[in-house]
């Protein structure tokens, strides 16, 4: 069920893309909520307004705040948009998009010359939080870089919602945003992961593509209960498209339940399971006891013998992220002073995303040699 609440807008603290901010009071007290312009319209201070209070009601984290459905002060926002693609199907809040797969986006022609990924990197997190220090790793040392970012349906499904997202593209640091599945508001909008890998590659001319799932995941302490176990199904996609999966691991060693510590479960059992084909799981460099205790969980997994393990020295994140003046990364609450290894993963596996970049430029110069040079051996 949905809890339902009316409450009055009492101020709009912050607005970015199509999303505002609000501080609503209801039930006697004033409470956060979040509007998407874009589906209920504009809202302003003193409009009553019709609140989803379920999450906050139960005391979870998905969001943190109310929802907007309705603002009875205002007139009905008009239909607006193209396409024949409903998100949050069958639903009370099924949406309309324009998908790049229908006639009307104008890009079936390129999506039908689509021949495979050509063995791009792409990278996989689990965490939204692992997006900004990623980005900014490979930003920062490849500025010409046609960064994209695919985010599934495992987290958020609006993109408006990520203050992260917002920040990345208003300082021009990715190339575009596609949201694939349920998931609605890029940029572009995709069906499923294989055409957003599909569309990033043709439509956008991507460099490097990044898959994780917008804010917020599901976990349930059970060993396959958790929206992360999608990572291990991205490896197996990017693989059938012809694609180099680089996996960033989550790893802490100040999330004080066991099963996070360390590598956590959610990856271990996602490659372990899920993945049915080889990935690159990048490990930063760590003190030798902190690094014995993650080789350890990954050969009681058997991941050696699936997937090419690296060790690699993480960036120096703090630096590069201020050079961009983006806001200091956190997750879980933790930011990272608290908890360095979980965003050095970040930083480590971009890193490493861009060498294997950097080998297939040398390898796509070596190649555009030779036939340079079997076309001069034809004419003489």
């Amino acid at each position: 069920m949905i809890r339902m609440r009316i409450g009055v807008v009492t101020s709009v603290r912050r607005c970015h893309g199509n999303t505002s901010e609000l501080t609503v009071f209801s039930e006697g007290r004033p409470a956060a909520a979040v509007n998407y312009d874009a589906l209920t319209g504009p809202v302003n201070c003193g409009d009553l307004v019709l609140l989803n209070n379920t999450a906050v009601h139960l005391g979870l984290g998905t969001g943190g705040a109310d929802f907007v459905c309705h603002n009875f002060s205002a007139p009905l926002p008009p239909f607006r948009g193209q396409g024949h693609i409903m998100k949050l199907r069958y639903t009370p809040w099924q949406i309309r998009v324009l998908s790049c797969e229908e006639e009307a986006a104008g890009y079936q022609d390129r999506l039908a010359a689509f021949q495979g990924l050509k063995r791009m990197p792409v990278l996989i997190a689990e965490l939204h939080s692992m997006l900004a220090p990623a980005v900014a790793v490979i930003k920062y040392f490849q500025p010409g870089c046609r960064v994209v970012y695919l985010m599934s349906d495992g987290g958020a499904l609006p993109a408006p919602l990520s203050r992260s997202l917002a920040e990345l593209k208003e300082k021009k640091l990715l190339e575009g945003v596609i949201t694939c599945g349920h998931a609605f508001g890029g940029d572009l909008e995709a069906v499923n992961i294989y055409s957003a890998l599909a569309a990033a590659h043709t439509i956008l001319k991507a460099g490097l593509v990044i898959i994780s799932m917008g804010p917020g995941n599901v976990g349930t302490g059970t060993r396959f209960g958790f929206s992360g176990m999608e990572l291990g199904e991205h490896v197996n996609r990017v693989n059938a498209l012809g694609g180099t999966p680089v996996v960033i691991p989550r790893i802490s060693f100040a999330d004080g339940r066991s099963r996070h510590r360390g590598i956590s479960h959610h990856t271990l059992t996602a490659l372990a399971v899920a993945a049915f084909s080889p990935a690159r799981l990048v490990l930063p460099q760590a003190p030798q006891p902190q690094l014995r205790l993650m080789f350890d969980q990954l050969i009681r997994h058997g991941l050696q013998r699936r997937h090419r393990i690296l060790v690699r020295p993480a960036p120096a994140l703090l630096p590069i992220m201020k050079h961009f003046s983006l806001s200091p990364p956190v997750s879980m609450g933790r930011r990272y002073r608290e908890d360095p290894l979980f965003f050095n993963a970040a930083a480590a596996a971009a890193a490493e995303a861009l060498r294997e970049m950097g080998d297939l430029n040398q390898e796509a110069k070596l190649r555009r040699r030779e036939t340079e040079k079997a076309g001069t051996q034809a004419r003489l």
